[in-house]
């Protein structure tokens, strides 16, 4: 489980083809921090640290990961935003993220408001039940807060703090980023669809 709060970012020093996987060699302030099986989270999609090397880390991902996220876009000189799993006893600054990453949007617009910057962000109308208005994403792995929600699009403002220690200064009108919707609102959605067809059911036997 993460948070959205991004600690540092990686970047990508080499990637590997194995099969049908990809497997990426990161080198950031926090590799010489990790263990070996340990969780951490990559634009985030939770990956598994499986080499340790100085300065350096490793992991894999499988076809279904990248299929679902903008992971096979990386290539060597890719920034990735990265954050270790939460602590038992640590605070939660932002919202409940678990690196898995429902699907991709794509940056529509950036407006640069002197000061704060706001990200148009598009993507596939079929989750729009997930998004709704001051709501949490994670966008890259970051936690942000929705506002101008519409079927297919949202917008995010960004504070400097968040533009210059996250990877989003490097996203640029077209890019691909990986969007994961609040948890407590898939719950929600899901338990009112098995509601709607639990009815159904027991009213056709009525």
């Amino acid at each position: 489980m993460f948070t959205g709060i991004i600690e540092t970012t990686g970047i990508i020093t080499d990637v590997m083809g194995q099969g049908s996987n990809r497997t990426f060699k990161v080198s950031s302030p926090i590799s010489g921090q990790l263990a070996i099986d340990q969780s951490l989270s990559h634009n985030g999609v939770c990956l598994t640290v499986e080499a340790l090397q100085e300065g350096c880390h490793q992991v894999t991902a499988i076809e279904e990961t990248l299929k679902k996220t903008a992971l096979a876009d990386w290539v060597a000189g890719t920034v990735v935003n990265l954050e270790r799993c939460l602590a038992a006893n640590g605070r939660l600054d932002g919202h409940f993220v678990q690196g898995h990453v429902d699907t991709t949007g794509r940056v529509t617009q950036i407006r640069d408001l002197d000061g704060s910057w706001e990200y148009q962000i598009a993507y596939p109308p079929a989750f729009c039940d997930l998004v709704i208005e001051k709501g949490s994403i994670s966008l890259n792995g970051i936690s942000l807060t929705v506002f101008d929600t519409h079927p297919g699009s949202f917008r995010v403002a960004i504070i400097p703090y968040t533009y210059h220690h996250t990877n989003i200064n490097t996203l640029r009108t077209g890019d691909t980023l990986n969007l994961e919707f609040d948890l407590l609102g898939k719950y929600i959605v899901s338990g009112l669809k098995n509601l709607e067809h639990f009815k159904k059911i027991t009213d056709g036997l009525s």
